[in-house]
């Protein structure tokens, strides 16, 4: 007897709704298993995300109604060129293959198109599947980074120093609560410096607010800022899952004081401080680029643990339209 063909359920693609939350933090989470992502970030993503990245989140559901799938969509708000774009698309590895990572990519990028953008930009994670179907959509592979991983239960982080030098000072970023403009400012001069596609464009004090205090899942008491002589010098973003995990969300050190070991040592202090608040597993990813963070991630004991590759592809001109850039 030949095998009964099993018909594909249809997808369906809609926009977000908030009670998607969890569901959305869940599928995120199985298709890229070293992400932070939990259901207030997402919400928070949702509502909070400056106006100016016109974020537009996605869902892909199967015949049932189950949540199979999830996108996001938008502007490169902090790039110097208007028509640069993001598209992440996410699918439960047990639900690969039926569809709803094509009908998400093509609703995102008919949503961008709308926007204007010309060039979009996503991630995929090196798991057999994620490049090829990157590929198969018309991207081209651009950069490669790393996932890392610290088991902070086995006890293997460095010590801190006994001593700081003359001048340099540990503070949480939570004791800058009524002084952000600093930490504003060295967060723009370092972020300028990453290496990447994008241009970089200077983020308003207020947008750099939504982005980098509101983040329900940044942790300002495990956040470690370096100061010389008062100066802010460097400092590390932690975000955690309020359970077991803690991930590195931006380390930097200004210009003026590199070299220094600054930013090894704010992001050892604040590895010390989660291990005391009781988390067992540190992740963070690195650009392939970045020898010195790869270097600092290298001391501190940081490991391997997979890869993803940039990509970006070009969208045709019959499907932009003029996009105007918000006032950021």
């Amino acid at each position: 007897m030949l095998p009964r063909t099993v018909p594909r359920m249809p997808i369906k693609v809609r926009t977000f709704r908030p009670g998607d939350a969890a569901e959305v933090a869940a599928v995120r989470r199985s298709a890229v298993p070293h992400l932070i992502c939990t259901a207030a970030g997402i919400a928070w993503q949702a509502e909070g995300t400056p106006p100016a990245v016109r974020l537009r989140l996605l869902v892909a559901e199967d015949g049932r109604g189950r949540i199979t799938g999830c996108a996001d969509a938008g502007l490169h708000a902090a790039s110097a060129d208007p028509g640069q774009g993001f598209l992440h698309v996410a699918v439960r590895p047990e639900r690969t293959g039926e569809g709803a990572g094509r009908a998400l990519a093509a609703a995102g990028e008919e949503y961008l198109a709308g926007l204007g953008a010309h060039t979009v930009f996503t991630w995929a994670a090196d798991d057999g599947r994620s490049p090829g179907f990157a590929e198969r959509l018309g991207y081209r592979r651009r950069r490669r980074a790393g996932f890392l991983t610290l088991d902070l239960a086995a006890g293997g982080l460095p010590p801190l120093p006994a001593g700081l030098p003359p001048g340099v000072g540990l503070h949480t970023r939570a004791s800058f609560a009524g002084d952000l403009r600093r930490l504003h400012e060295a967060d723009l001069e370092c972020r300028a410096d990453e290496p990447g596609d994008v241009p970089f464009r200077a983020m308003s004090f207020q947008d750099w607010l939504r982005v980098d205090r509101e983040r329900p899942d940044l942790d300002h008491g495990l956040s470690t800022v370096v100061t010389v002589d008062g100066e802010v010098a460097a400092y590390t973003l932690a975000v955690t899952d309020r359970i077991s995990r803690y991930g590195s969300a931006m380390t930097g050190t200004r210009r003026a004081h590199r070299g220094r070991g600054l930013g090894l040592l704010a992001k050892l202090d604040s590895l010390h401080r989660a291990r005391r608040a009781g988390y067992t597993m540190a992740v963070t990813g690195n650009d392939a680029g970045n020898r010195a963070m790869l270097a600092i991630n290298e001391k501190l004991g940081y490991r391997g643990a997979g890869e993803e590759f940039r990509y970006a592809r070009e969208l045709p001109a019959g499907r932009r339209r003029a996009v105007r850039r918000a006032a950021l």
